[in-house]
């Protein structure tokens, strides 16, 4: 008897991962040419071994997508890859000797078979590996071209240097003045580096955000559009009190408070430090001061809890528009990489000045009121707006109207203009390590920065190098790869070290997808124009302002260049997310990690699947406990159960399961009930997966529609039952639990007698009609009077109905104020709320 077969997951899931990689079950491509394509990507895993629970639920939600519209006619593009370069593997390298290439494609191989365990639905045989020479050698052919359109660069700057990892970060890697990957201390150096220009982009990435206003969280948007950092002020000159013939200009949104400028400051780092102070009493303490503060991060310097340090030069600029003189110094909240590397210090009206300028004594001079009148003492800054005064020819007019009239006065006089600047700052991209994409140039004395041409990519990466970091990139001692002949005169030459950040290769790898195998293209421009732009994207939200932007900006610059036709490479992106234990995110240095094969090894792939799906909102955090994976396995158990009560009752056999003519007007009872409740159920998992992301809710209700049907079988004589409508309520639970539990459901569907695959299976429609639930109009009275009325489902809970009577603005009209002696609720007719 069918009832009787036991469930073992583990046992279906080996059987039928062989056979789907032999029927290509994996690829969702379809081979109809006027299917519309979509193309569903999540962010490709960084292969440090096992995949964690933070993939899995990555994947599952991305998977589930994917099927579903597979199944609703699309030609369904949902590849994989492997972001492989970066330190990790590196600084594993290090300790164990072991070199990155191998540990890399040993943890890629665990994360394969990982993958094919948890049931996902990649094609393996169009993945990327960012790592291989086959993907970097066009990662160097997209850094020429930054080249050629004048955006890549190598200049001296400021850098993040992290002792640790030997190595510069971008800005976005340093998090709270620590290293995002060793958690060390990270300290400023000054060093000749590679950046890509993408302050060229900044006010085109935030204008475009236009267009994915109805695809990605207003949240994302909004961090993103205080990374950029756009703001409007001017350029004010201000000229050296000396010889020198000195201008230093400064950026500032406030000009209308000029006239309160007592102190002017230069970031310790601004070059004029060195060339304007002379006086070695001055020097010496400049010095000391430097030091302190070099010892700061800049988030340190930014943050207003940092006690402001300084010291003033000796020397004096002339405020342009009083004519007074303003003592020059240096402090460590006047960064380098903002603005001019200077600043205006307003204290009255800046609370940074403020506290800077009562430590040392500095004086402080109101010059915006917000009555129009006059106060000497002021115990904080006052940063609103207000009426100008101390202001000159300004006096009396409003600060809004200021900015405008100060800025264009400043403009008349050669002294200044209006300018906007963003707090984005070009992307560094040089890294002094081994294992990642070597940068194409060469350097030569005769000729100077030459770049590797075209037919000579790949740069190979050699293997044979030494891990050791020593604050230069181990590819410095390996002299075959360094010594070479320049590509123009053919003289003695050496390449560029560095290698670049590992977000370069991630920034174009959802192209290349779309022409995977290409050997003499970066990507096939026409299958480019079909893909893209994905039209989904999964991936974490602490990826907004590091990956999210860097592809953007890339897309942009591959727009401009012709060979794409999309401005924004993702319609929709939805962040995920994370997964905790015990209260804190699953880590493995915190030691509250569970790893999905712990999962899928005991219960199945589709408990992992169906748990971590259910277990809350796909957008919030959620905590993994042991007993919800345990309900995920019961539920499932039951399913099993009643499919094969289902098939044994129909004792189906190679018949076509899909030929089913019921009218719902003639069904009754429970029969009518589970029907409708069907027809419900396959539109709000339809709707609340692919429109809202809601799968848990979506879950929630494919466990009533099982609760519904059991209740059929129960109460239900097997000679008063519809074979008809078992058969189908049976196969729609089954294709509806699919893309959700892809093993169990394909196991019952073969035993059903289906010989071909569930996951080839239509995605079903529904009757609105039939979903429509059965409505009653109900009565909200007063007293016995009536005051409102409203319709609602047949059956709705009587604590529903007051509840609804309670907030009805109707209704409160006549018991606001009074007292409620009792409610009185007859289910489907009435509410009679009773008051004195």
């Amino acid at each position: 008897m069918q009832r009787t077969r036991p469930f073992k997951p583990k046992e279906i899931e080996k059987k039928l991962i062989a056979r789907w990689e032999k029927e290509k079950i994996y690829s969702l491509k379809s081979d109809k040419a006027d299917d519309p394509k979509y193309y569903m990507l999540e962010m490709f895993p960084y292969p440090s071994g096992e995949p964690h629970m933070g993939h899995a639920r990555n994947y599952t939600i991305g998977d589930v997508i994917a099927r579903i519209m597979a199944r609703k006619g699309h030609n369904v593009l949902h590849p994989i890859g492997f972001d492989a370069f970066g330190l990790p593997a590196e600084n594993a390298a290090i300790k164990s000797g072991i070199h990155p290439k191998e540990s890399t494609m040993v943890n890629i191989e665990k994360m394969r078979v990982a993958l094919k365990k948890m049931g996902m639905t990649y094609d393996f045989e169009d993945e990327i590996i960012t790592s291989e020479p086959d993907y970097y050698k066009w990662t160097q052919w997209l850094f020429l071209l930054f080249l050629k359109m004048g955006l890549a660069e190598k200049r001296k700057a400021p850098v993040n240097w992290c002792n640790s990892c030997q190595t510069v970060l971008a800005n976005e890697q340093v998090i709270g003045g620590k290293c995002e990957r060793c958690d060390s201390e990270v300290e400023k150096k000054v060093l000749s580096q590679w950046f890509f220009k993408i302050t060229d982009y900044a006010q085109r990435l935030l204008d475009d955000m236009k267009l994915l206003k109805d695809g990605w969280p207003e949240r994302v948007l909004t961090i993103q559009k205080n990374w950029i950092g756009r703001s409007e002020g001017a350029i004010v000159d201000f000229k050296l009190d000396g010889p020198e013939n000195i201008t230093i200009p400064v950026f500032t949104t406030r000009p209308d408070t000029l006239f309160g400028a007592t102190l002017f400051i230069l970031a310790p780092e601004h070059d004029l430090v060195d060339e304007i102070v002379t006086d070695p009493e001055h020097k010496r303490e400049i010095e000391k001061i430097k030091s302190s503060i070099s010892a700061q991060s800049d988030i340190e310097r930014g943050a207003a809890e940092t006690e402001k340090i300084g010291c003033f030069t000796g020397r004096y600029v002339i405020n342009p528009l009083s004519g007074e003189k303003v003592p020059v110094w240096i402090a460590n909240y006047v960064l380098i990489e903002y603005g001019t590397g200077a600043v205006m210090a307003v204290p009255a009206h800046d609370g940074r000045d403020f506290e800077f300028a009562k430590k040392y004594n500095i004086p402080i001079v109101e010059v915006i009121s917000p009555d129009g009148k006059e106060h000497n003492a002021m115990g904080e800054a006052y940063t609103g707006e207000g009426i100008m005064v101390n202001s000159g020819r300004f006096n009396g007019i409003d600060s809004r109207n200021g900015v405008k009239d100060v800025t264009e006065y400043l403009e008349k006089n050669g002294q200044g203009k209006f300018e906007v600047n963003f707090k984005l700052r070009d992307w560094l991209i040089s890294r002094q390590r081994y294992w990642g994409t070597p940068i194409p140039v060469i350097y030569c004395e005769k000729c100077g920065t030459v770049p590797v041409p075209e037919k000579n990519l790949p740069v190979v990466l050699p293997h044979d190098v030494d891990f050791k970091p020593t604050g230069l990139s181990p590819l410095s001692y390996c002299e075959d790869f360094v010594n070479v002949k320049c590509p123009k005169c053919g003289g003695e030459g050496k390449r560029e070290t560095d290698t670049m950040d590992t977000f370069v290769c991630s920034s174009w790898y959802f192209l290349r997808y779309c022409s995977p195998h290409s050997d003499n293209l970066v990507f096939n421009k026409k299958d480019a124009e079909y893909w893209m732009p994905v039209d989904q994207y999964i991936g974490g939200i602490e990826h907004a302002t590091m990956h999210l932007i860097y592809a953007r900006f890339f897309t942009k610059v591959l727009f401009d260049a012709g060979l794409i036709r999309q401005k924004e490479p993702f319609i929709k992106y939805f962040p995920h997310g994370v997964v905790n234990l015990g209260g804190k995110r699953m880590s493995k240095s915190r030691g509250n990690l569970v790893n999905p094969s712990e999962v899928y090894n005991k219960y199945g792939a589709d408990t992992l699947r169906l748990y971590i799906l259910f277990v809350g909102p796909a957008d919030s955090p959620i905590d993994w406990t042991d007993s919800g994976v345990e309900g995920a396995n019961r539920f499932l158990t039951r399913v099993w159960r009643l499919a094969l009560n289902n098939i044994e009752f129909l004792g189906v056999k190679n018949k076509d399961s899909s030929k089913s003519s019921i009218d719902f007007d003639k069904l009754s009872g429970p029969g009518k009930d589970v029907y409708r409740k069907l027809h419900q159920t396959i539109k709000k998992v339809s709707e609340d997966i692919l429109k809202r992301f809601n799968f848990n809710t979506a879950i929630s209700s494919l466990m009533e529609l099982v609760n519904l049907m059991y209740k059929y079988q129960d109460e239900v004589s097997n000679g008063d039952k519809d074979p008809s409508l078992v058969r189908e309520l049976n196969d729609n639970l089954l294709i509806l639990l699919s893309p959700i539990s892809p093993f169990i459901t394909e196991e019952l569907w073969g035993i059903a007698g289906n010989t071909s695959s569930i996951h080839k299976v239509q995605w079903p429609g529904y009757d609105e009609k039939i979903a429509a639930e059965d409505m009653s109009t109900i009565v909200f009275q007063v007293n016995g009077k009536l005051r409102d009325r409203v319709e609602m489902p047949v059956g709705t809970p009587k604590e529903e109905l007051e509840n609804l009577a309670l907030s009805s603005e109707k209704v409160k009209n006549f018991t606001d104020g009074k007292s409620i002696v009792k409610t009185i609720v007859i289910p489907d007719k009435l509410v009679n709320i009773v008051v004195k």
